[in-house]
């Protein structure tokens, strides 16, 4: 795959993860002032205010909640625990300290929080398939191995070849089958898996329709994104038994992103029925 793009003038490596990480951030921003300009008349700065609260908050949020699992990260003599370039984001966890984080700028201001937690479903499908294909490019986030019998096409987008930077060892994937597997260090590729990243990056686009016609058939504010997390929290919660990189997290059985869809879920669900019950009795 490609983990750099390309090196900075010092040697400096931009990885692809990274990049793409960027491009959903400033793509997404733009989108949801937009959209919650044109549909809900929420203020454009003040929308971008609540983008740019709920952006710090989620990088942040979406880091700490991947350092709360892999805890060896914070003995890390060199500190690489803060860096992010490489990966090492819990999606979850930036996107509940993200909201949160917009939701306190909004309701201080008196906002509309609901209307522009719809106007922001199209950007977070956006930044799923974005930051997707960047761990698909770096090779983490990888699946489970496949079976000799599956097809070629599969494997071949399931296989992560070694990098070949002397300074790099990896991809992920590799290092991870050469420690659990015992494959050979200077085997050329790691085992095929299935290539999960890219389905995570299908459902990403799926969310995206998902999100217009949640949106378009929307009876009020609230009900576009609420919709928006159940499938969110499904499809999160079954790609996760496809997932095999160590950096997971497990309790009792389950992923740590799995744990969250299992709050986010019923919590979507009993929101969206009240906030259906209040509208109705109001109209």
């Amino acid at each position: 795959m490609l983990p750099v793009l390309f090196h900075l003038p010092g040697g400096h490596p931009v990885y692809a993860y990274g990049v793409m990480l960027g491009l959903s951030l400033v793509v997404g921003f733009q989108v949801t002032v937009r959209l919650a300009q044109r549909d809900a008349g929420v203020d454009r700065d003040l929308c971008g205010n609540a983008c740019l609260a709920a952006v710090l908050a989620g990088v942040v949020g979406a880091r700490l909640s991947y350092v709360a699992i892999n805890r060896e990260l914070v003995e890390d003599v060199l500190g690489r625990w803060w860096n992010i370039q490489s990966g090492g984001l819990m999606g979850i966890g930036g996107l509940v300290a993200g909201f949160a984080a917009a939701s306190a700028y909004l309701r201080a201001k008196r906002a509309p929080v609901l209307a522009v937690a719809d106007a922001a479903t199209p950007a977070i499908a956006i930044g799923i398939v974005f930051t997707r294909i960047g761990s698909y490019l770096y090779g983490s986030d990888f699946g489970v191995r496949l079976d000799d019998g599956a097809p070629e096409l599969l494997r071949t987008l399931g296989t992560f070849p070694r990098w070949q930077d002397s300074a790099l060892f990896g991809a992920p994937a590799f290092a991870y089958h050469v420690d659990r597997f015992g494959l050979a260090r200077d085997a050329l590729a790691a085992y095929p898996v299935h290539p999960v990243q890219l389905y995570a990056a299908l459902f990403g686009a799926l969310l995206l329709g998902l999100s217009v016609v949640f949106r378009r058939s929307s009876g009020f504010s609230g009900q576009a994104f609420l919709r928006f997390a159940v499938v969110y929290g499904v499809g999160t919660f079954l790609l996760a038994y496809l997932r095999a990189d160590p950096d997971r997290g497990m309790a009792f059985g389950f992923t740590a992103s799995q744990l969250a869809s299992l709050v986010i879920i019923p919590v979507a669900v009993i929101a969206h029925s009240q906030l259906k019950r209040a509208n109705s009795g109001s109209s």
